[in-house]
């Protein structure tokens, strides 16, 4: 559209004339279409209204500030450029016409070029999509078009010369060189890159269009590792991505936020996205709420999403400071078979910061990690972990207090995890050096089973050092030599 400043700008007789022109011009394509007899002087006389109407457009052109933006018409839907090799997505019927009406279509083309009426010739009759993009969406297995919605039913290509034409013509009038076809990495590329644009566009629109894009991105994002890495090379796909998801709110509607959850946890797996994520201001609260409701499968995947980024280091006191842990914790103690390894892997890696120790312990982790540990439930993992808060004195109080010196000598006893061995015998070295009180036990246990005696001869070089020790403090305290 010419704005209105610069039509005041154009002589008011050369507006009539195109007026009267259209008229005239309309009266005859009528003509033409109805009557089955119509006289060739009528489609001369078509043709030359067409062509005064094409001078009179450019004169206007002419005094249009820019004249270089590309029509949306020549634009692909799913690249959002301007077509190199335009083709329709047709039935062979509708391939057929196209070959036998070639100029009848032609010619409405030319009517609507002058008319300003391509989108209605365009979208009416079909859409026409640049090969390569289309092309790639069809060997991907996809069938719906990311402009239109519609399924589309069939994969015959046939090209779009006409549109073609007047992309050309186009360009040859306002000087601007004609598209090359792209190679096939930037085909590929640019296509990936223009469909998940069209995706992320959907999570402003309606709710049924939010759930089928965050279905889509899913999948995409878990079998393709190139649409994981455009997330960090855009600066607004993250908060568009997570549009739908309001803080509070967020298990409103369970699928859509167990699809984009699981997005989340698929972005976090490349290296980029893992700052970006965390300092996002709404990502990580959300995925904490997540943890804390809405489906297993959700909660598990936001466990898991909580771990990927975690990986950073400076992600590990943004994630505990955002109140992590204790959601975690909780989801560790429920059980579900599908969450309890996410929560525990989420919770081993945070709380390799000093101050997620420290809150780990506050939100009751010792208690729910040997009660674990204690009913045979990820016994490698949840060792590691509870060695590692073993380095805070409350921690250490309360592993005494719930039974931890039994279950740690059961386990140096009789399992066959070197591992296993290692870390009990490291924990099992603090509660002694902080409480005596627990010497007896294990003087028991030693007289029984030597357990420590044989831990110390033939365990792992720390397990040696840590059981070692501990009869060292059993020797000087009792004055008792074991055998």
């Amino acid at each position: 559209m010419v704005e209105a400043g610069i039509l005041e700008t154009i002589p008011r007789t050369i507006m009539t004339k195109e007026t009267e022109l259209r008229k005239e011009l309309e009266k005859l394509v009528r003509t033409i279409l109805v009557e089955e007899d119509y006289t060739v002087e009528v489609t001369d006389e078509a043709m030359r209204i067409l062509s005064v109407l094409k001078e009179l457009k450019l004169k206007k052109s002419s005094k249009v500030v820019d004249n270089t933006v590309i029509p949306e018409e020549f634009r692909c839907p799913i690249s959002t450029k301007i077509m190199s090799d335009p083709v329709v997505l047709a039935t062979g019927q509708i391939s057929l016409l196209l070959c036998t009406y070639g100029f009848f279509f032609g010619f409405c083309f030319k009517i609507a070029e002058a008319l300003d009426l391509h989108d209605f010739v365009l979208m009416e009759f079909l859409q026409t999509y640049d090969r390569p993009f289309i092309q790639r969406l069809l060997n991907e297995g996809h069938r719906t078009c990311p402009k239109t919605q519609q399924v589309i039913s069939h994969t015959i290509l046939t090209p779009n010369h006409l549109v073609q034409e007047m992309i050309s013509k186009w360009c040859k009038e306002r000087g601007i060189e004609l598209p090359k076809p792209l190679v096939d990495g930037d085909v590929h590329a640019d296509a990936d890159r223009g469909y998940l644009k069209s995706l992320l566009e959907k999570m402003s629109s309606s709710l049924s269009d939010q759930k089928e894009a965050a279905k889509e991105l899913r999948l995409l994002t878990k079998r393709m590792p190139s649409f994981r890495a455009f997330f960090s090379d855009t600066s607004d796909a993250i908060p568009q991505l997570l549009n739908p998801l309001s803080p509070g709110r967020a298990s409103a509607h369970p699928d859509l936020q167990e699809n984009l959850i699981t997005t989340i946890f698929n972005l976090s797996i490349h290296e980029n996205n893992k700052q970006l994520l965390a300092e996002n201001p709404h990502a990580i609260p959300l995925l904490v709420e997540s943890v804390r409701s809405g489906t297993t499968e959700t909660r598990s995947n936001a466990a898991a999403a909580l771990f990927s980024l975690s990986t950073l280091d400076s992600n590990k006191l943004i994630i505990g400071k955002s109140g992590a842990l204790k959601p975690l914790i909780d989801l560790l103690e429920e059980g579900h078979p599908l969450a309890m390894k996410d929560a525990a892997s989420a919770i081993f890696n945070l709380c390799l910061v000093l101050e997620n120790k420290c809150r780990a312990v506050r939100e009751g982790a010792v208690r729910v990690i040997l009660k674990k540990i204690m009913d045979s439930i990820l016994v490698d993992e949840l060792l590691t972990t509870l060695a590692i808060l073993a380095s805070q004195p409350k921690a250490v109080e309360e592993m005494g207090m719930l039974g931890a010196v039994p279950c740690l000598l059961g386990i140096m006893r009789e399992s066959s995890s070197e591992r296993n061995k290692e870390n009990c015998s490291a924990i099992l070295h603090t509660i002694c050096q902080n409480d005596h009180t627990k010497w007896l036990l294990v003087m028991e246990e030693e007289k029984v089973n030597a357990t420590l005696s044989i831990l110390a001869e033939h365990g792992t070089s720390r397990a040696k050092r840590k059981a070692g020790g501990i009869l060292e403090m059993l020797k000087k305290g009792a004055s008792i030599t074991f055998r």
